[in-house]
């Protein structure tokens, strides 16, 4: 572990770089000379400095001063503590030539009695003219080492400059990612993915990255038998690859890989021979029927890919006493644009992370459970091809422009044997990981994420789009950071490894260095497969951050000659971004292009991993501006995050959308209904007394700032229940699709209980909603007693 040990920019990780540098009260400034321990030039020299800090006020320079005594307070910075002696806050007396001219009666006041002679009053006279030259002097010294010290170009700190922001994204170009994306492209084919992450590395540390290194994990992934897996017909004895080809050498020969690939990781393997059933999605409602007219005991289910996430369902089939799952793709379900009939696909039945470490980081020395299964059922992705051949009907047709669903009909028997091959070993998984330190607040984290392409997973390309849009971010960011201005917060920039398996990479970090990212982590932006269609921009954000993501969003319309309406929601998404959510409670940003048609069909599609091939990626966007439109609205947001100096969220967002969730005539909600309403009211004070002066630069004290956002950026951490159902998140801010508006939880609950009087399940899910809603109302109204009793015990 000594190279993870060093992939936080945090003080518990490092030594040297990452030490903050305490400033104590007998520090003198580095510019001081050393004549001016003589007390009295000290004292005409701090008088100056009252001057100075005047001037300086009156030329917008206050702002600067402000952050800079921010820092002092919370010895975070390197590059501002040279001034912090020299610019002082503006509670000293008037500068001595403005009392020169105010007080008649100053000279009596700071000089000895006048003398009579005229020759001592030409020597007084002599006297002061030799000091105001002498301070002036001093003057001209000190302005040019505050100068020199404090970058033209880097606006000052606290803040808001849009025209910062611009000047920094201008420089993204589609044609730049293009490149990029077809040099990664060339280096999937390699077997080990240690090329790819050599190469991101090495670029992201060419383009100024600090401490750019790799984190590496030693984790069990299950990979695909020496063989494909197939499944036979008991009625003809034809066997077929999953793609629907029959099993012979010839059929092999084009699409040895795909097949090899078309697998349910952490599947059971083994072969079974049963009667097919057909249990469409898998709904509650779906089993029921079923199970009231067959017996379901160790037969196989057909089952349709969407609508609930695949890990629920599979749990439901599992307890319901199924032995396997032909998991399938309804083509009706799809674009008429795709065609995936003869397709095969990956699916992942990791819920995350090393599965024989769940809960802790696969260190060196970690206690590692058996587990090369993390389900009872034989699980086997198969084509609609195939499906279409074993019930004996043509693939999906269409009658009269409407699609009819692929179906068994349950009269009809069939019998089947499916085998399936998998292996189970223990690979290195890598993470590439560099950050750019924070200049007032380096402990506070903006992580964003991207992923690349693991060996032994299927050859798709989405990853390569992911890389090539972090990496343009990155060039422009450190092209400014090279002239010498910083982001006020750190960012981190992450390429995660084995993402494919069950975001492994990321869950594995998470877990390495939890206890720093608990108190650190402001917000992470995910990159992941950002490019999946092309007719819809599809923005997925935290409750708290939706407002920001509007704001960006409509702001880039103004630049654009077409732009739909966008539908910005909260919902489950793929990626890595799946530990910040559902165990930090980290609110996340994601814009990704999808098809519109993809929208509007099942949820959780997405779950499937197809092999998609560069050339389809730049069929989507032969331009590139379409990457080129994520890099900025990312990296816009990105730079808000790290900049602003009141983080830009919403604490009453958090609440409205808490109250929208309870809405409807669903049974039990009345208490719910009501912790919301107090929830609400403690938010919006929260918003008016506490947000909305610390927005205005002449109210905004660095202590308040700062804790200010310690409440904000823990908003959602009350949002997390103990414990979901399989597939669920743990985060109950996040609705399963956007076409339910109510915890997810509660629906499954409701669900669950139809068919009973009362029932514990529902009654636990109310409770846990109910106490999420009121520790996040405790939440609030405890930040409001704090700044009371702080600020107002100090008026």
């Amino acid at each position: 572990m000594g190279e993870n040990e060093a992939s936080l920019p945090n003080t518990s990780l490092q030594g040297k770089k990452m030490a903050y540098q305490k400033v104590h009260a007998d520090q003198r400034a580095p510019g001081h000379s050393q004549y001016l321990d003589n007390d009295d030039l000290q004292a005409t020299a701090l008088d100056l400095e009252w001057d100075m800090e005047k001037e300086l006020e009156e030329s917008g320079f206050d702002q600067f001063q402000l952050d800079s005594a921010e820092n002092q307070n919370l010895g975070h910075s390197e590059t501002i503590d040279l001034n912090l002696d020299s610019v002082q806050p503006a509670t000293s007396p008037k500068g001595r030539f403005q009392r020169l001219q105010e007080e008649s009666d100053y000279i009596t006041h700071y000089t000895r009695t006048a003398p009579k002679s005229n020759r001592c009053n030409f020597c007084h006279v002599l006297k002061i003219l030799c000091t105001a030259t002498i301070l002036f002097i001093f003057g001209i010294l000190i302005g040019y080492y505050v100068h020199t010290n404090c970058p033209s170009d880097a606006p000052s700190s606290g803040t808001v400059d849009p025209q910062l922001y611009q000047e920094i994204l201008k420089t993204i170009q589609a044609e730049d990612i293009k490149k990029s994306f077809r040099n990664l492209v060339q280096l999937y084919k390699n077997e080990d993915d240690t090329e790819i992450s050599k190469k991101i590395k090495t670029q992201w540390t060419s383009l100024g990255l600090e401490d750019v290194q790799f984190v590496n994990y030693s984790v069990l992934l299950n990979l695909p038998g020496p063989s494909p897996s197939t499944v036979t017909l008991s009625s003809s004895g034809q066997c077929f690859h999953p793609n629907g080809q029959p099993c012979s050498e010839e059929a092999r020969k084009d699409s040895s890989q795909d097949l090899l690939y078309s697998y349910a990781a952490y599947s059971a393997k083994g072969t079974l021979k049963a009667e097919v059933i057909d249990v469409s999605y898998g709904m509650a409602d779906d089993l029921k029927r079923i199970r009231k007219i067959k017996n379901v005991t160790n037969q196989i289910a057909l089952l349709k890919l969407g609508k609930l996430p695949l890990l629920y369902k599979l749990s439901s089939l599992e307890k319901a006493g199924f032995g396997g799952v032909l998991l399938y793709i309804d083509p009706c379900d799809l674009p008429k644009t795709v065609n995936p009939s003869h397709d095969t696909f990956m699916v992942s039945l990791n819920p995350g992370g090393d599965p024989s470490t769940p809960g802790y980081p696969s260190v060196d020395e970690s206690f590692r459970q058996s587990r090369s299964n993390l389900t009872s059922l034989l699980v086997q992705p198969i084509s609609a091809s195939l499906v279409a051949k074993l019930i004996s009907s043509p693939k999906a047709t269409t009658k009269n422009e409407a699609c009819s669903p692929l179906e068994l009909p349950n009269d009809e028997i069939r019998v089947v044997s499916m085998q399936v091959q998998t292996v189970t070993k223990l690979k290195t998984v890598t993470n590439v990981v560099g950050y750019v330190m924070g200049l007032t607040s380096p402990d506070r984290y903006i992580i964003v994420g991207s992923h690349h392409h693991t060996a032994h997973s299927y050859n798709g390309q989405e990853w390569a789009s992911s890389t090539a849009i972090i990496t343009a971010f990155i060039r422009a960011l450190m092209s400014k950071v090279k002239r010498g201005w910083r982001p006020d917060r750190t960012i981190v920039f992450c390429s995660w490894g084995g993402t494919a398996f069950g975001n492994i990479g990321s869950y594995e970090w998470g877990e390495d260095f939890k206890k720093v990212l608990q108190k650190n982590v402001v917000a992470y932006i995910s990159l992941h497969s950002p490019i999946r269609g092309n007719s819809s921009l599809y923005p997925v954000a935290s409750p708290s951050l939706q407002q920001l993501v509007v704001e960006k969003n409509n702001f880039n319309c103004t630049r654009r000659a077409q732009c739909p309406e966008t539908n910005i929601s909260s919902i489950q998404i793929q990626g890595d971004a799946d530990y910040f959510i559902n165990h930090l409670g980290v609110p996340i940003v994601q814009f990704a292009y999808e098809d519109i048609k993809t929208l509007e069909g099942p949820s959780f599609l997405s779950e499937a991993l197809f092999s998609t091939r560069a050339t389809k990626i730049e069929e989507m966007d032969p331009s590139f501006n379409l990457h080129e439109t994520i890099t900025k609205l990312s990296g816009e947001v990105i730079l808000q995050i790290a900049n602003e100096p009141v983080l830009p969220f919403n604490a009453l967002d958090i609440a409205l959308e808490v109250q929208n969730n309870l809405k409807g005539d669903e049974p039990n909600t009345h208490q719910l209904l009501a912790m919301a309403s107090h929830l609400r009211e403690s938010a919006e004070l929260f918003q008016s007394d506490e947000m909305r002066p610390a927005n205005d630069p002449k109210e905004r004290a660095p202590i308040r700032i700062r804790m200010l956002n310690d409440i904000l950026q823990d908003m959602e951490k009350s949002f997390l229940v103990k414990q979901a159902p399989p597939g669920f998140y743990r985060n109950i801010l996040y609705h399963l699709d956007e076409k339910t508006s109510r915890f997810s939880i509660l629906i499954e609950a409701w669900e669950h209980c139809k068919p009973l009087a009362s029932n514990e399940t529902l009654q636990e899910a109310l409770s846990e909603v109910l106490n999420s809603i009121n520790s996040a109302q405790v939440y609030f109204k405890a930040g409001l007693d704090v700044f009371k009793s702080v600020f107002d015990g100090k008026n």
